[in-house]
């Protein structure tokens, strides 16, 4: 059976609560159940980390280049600064698929640049939770 990681970054905890007009009322538990559930419908094991410290989060990209055959991961604002992030993505051989909730492209300028361009097997934005899923199918398909 595959295995999954499903990773959020920071202020990630907050969905349902922070700016609803932008990332909708759905809590991060809601996606996180709806993702686990469609994974185990296409027979994929899917398992969930989400952490505002950037450590730990560079930890589990560590793991998963072990422990999991692709990652799921919303960088939230590290997309835009974080080279510790993206050097950890490529230092891993497991596919990883950039999600975002909003179109950052979309939004205030600095949210259009991602340090992750040129390390992840795709970018999906601006689908809200669906894009998540939409990442799971990426995964999958390759």
């Amino acid at each position: 059976m595959k295995r999954i990681l499903l990773m959020n970054g920071p202020n990630l905890n907050m969905l349902g609560v922070r700016e609803p007009d932008i990332y909708g009322r759905d809590t991060l538990e809601t996606i996180e159940n709806m993702v686990v559930e469609y994974g185990q419908a296409r027979g994929v094991q899917v398992e969930y980390f989400q952490s505002n410290h950037e450590g730990e989060l560079i930890d589990k990209l560590h793991e998963a280049h072990e422990d999991f055959d692709g990652v799921i991961y919303n960088p939230g604002a590290h997309t835009h600064y974080s080279y510790a992030l993206r050097d950890a993505v490529a230092s891993i051989d497991t596919p990883v698929v950039e999600v975002h909730i909003s179109d950052v492209d979309a939004r205030e300028p600095f949210r259009a640049i991602s340090v992750f361009d040129g390390v992840v097997v795709a970018k999906i934005s601006g689908r809200g939770k669906e894009g998540y899923l939409d990442a799971l199918d990426v995964l999958l398909a390759l």
